[in-house]
């Protein structure tokens, strides 16, 4: 598979649709790496991805039927959640993290901020069951959707048979999770030979290839690793990363690295959401990273940059917002 994938002209599309995926409309650049999702093994399929759509939207799979999963990661803000740092569940509970945002999944190995799950499918236990965010089951879940006469037809039409179960309902979701694609920004513009940037984020590029792109790694923007930022304890959460599920020193403070897409709708920023704007997270890095024994090594040199070069980086970063995947009707609330 990789290797069909990788022999597309640089400027080019790939269409999954050519290497034996039913969704035809799912495409992406061909300088983006092939996906880590074996879409040979789990093909997308366009009508379990509409039901994964319906129920993304749905508070049905919360326990009072309040919070869907759109209430934390709405297509307008590139999947994230900007009217709160910590994310809101039912009751108006507040979790302990920052809402992430949801693209390019298929390029991803591990979810959540601290990385503890490995599927799409597994991830979405997490925010069902748990009790500041849907407060539900999938025991419960598939109950409510079994009574309802619509999901029925839904399901029926999408796996062939009515008994619905949790497979069905996580594979659903997961579908609909991994067609969600950003790949029209202008920095594809300009990949593709269609635009250009201006000399400021010309620089601008220059500098985040010099100072950022260990981490957040082109032309997805993040490597999808955990590392340790440097950021300081939050003594309020308490929250340790990836330490929390391994219990292994190593892991301490270890956090999955976001990608630097769609910055402009996917604020406020970190984990926690303590940083409300770009700038902040720019000044954060050259001056208050905090060294800690599980520091990336590649934040132990601070990043030193002139008032003039900080202002042609953020340049650059807003090059990266893609409008044209945040206001995609298929992605919206299905009407």
């Amino acid at each position: 598979m990789k290797i069909k994938l990788m022999a597309v002209l640089v400027t080019g599309f790939v269409s999954l649709g050519a290497v034996g995926v039913n969704e035809t409309t799912l495409g992406y650049p061909g300088y983006f790496p092939a996906p880590e999702y074996n879409f040979a093994g789990m093909p997308l399929d366009s009508t379990q991805r509409e039901l994964g759509r319906k129920l993304f939207y749905d508070p049905i799979l919360s326990a009072d039927n309040s919070t869907s999963c759109a209430s934390c990661h709405t297509s307008y803000n590139a999947f994230a959640h900007t009217d709160h740092s910590l994310s809101h569940g039912i009751n108006d509970e507040i979790g302990n993290r920052n809402a992430p945002a949801l693209f390019n999944l298929a390029w991803q190995r591990d979810f959540m901020w601290d990385g503890a799950a490995s599927s799409l499918e597994d991830q979405a236990l997490a925010p069902i069951g748990h009790p500041k965010e849907m407060g539900s089951s999938m025991a419960e879940v598939v109950r409510k959707l079994t009574a309802s006469d619509m999901y029925k037809r839904l399901f029926n039409g999408a796996f062939g048979y009515t008994n619905i179960t949790s497979d069905e309902v996580l594979t659903s979701l997961a579908q609909f999770q991994r067609s969600i694609i950003s790949c029209n920004a202008r920095y594809d513009q300009v990949k593709q030979g269609k635009s250009s940037f201006t000399a400021q984020e010309e620089n601008g590029y220059r500098l985040f290839l010099q100072h950022c792109n260990s981490c957040h790694t082109e032309p997805l923007f993040s490597n999808y690793q955990v590392a340790n930022n440097g950021l300081p304890v939050d003594t309020t959460l308490n929250d340790f990363g990836r330490w929390m599920v391994t219990h292994r020193s190593e892991d301490s403070l270890l956090f999955k690295t976001p990608s630097l897409r769609n910055l402009r709708y996917s604020y406020p920023y970190m984990h926690d959401g303590r940083f409300k704007t770009v700038k902040q997270v720019v000044d954060y890095y050259m001056k208050d990273v905090q060294r800690h024994r599980t520091l990336s090594a590649q934040l132990k040199v601070p990043i030193i940059l002139s008032p003039i070069d900080k202002v042609d980086l953020i340049a650059f970063l807003a090059t990266l917002n893609d409008e044209t995947f945040v206001f995609n009707p298929q992605y919206q609330y299905p009407r």
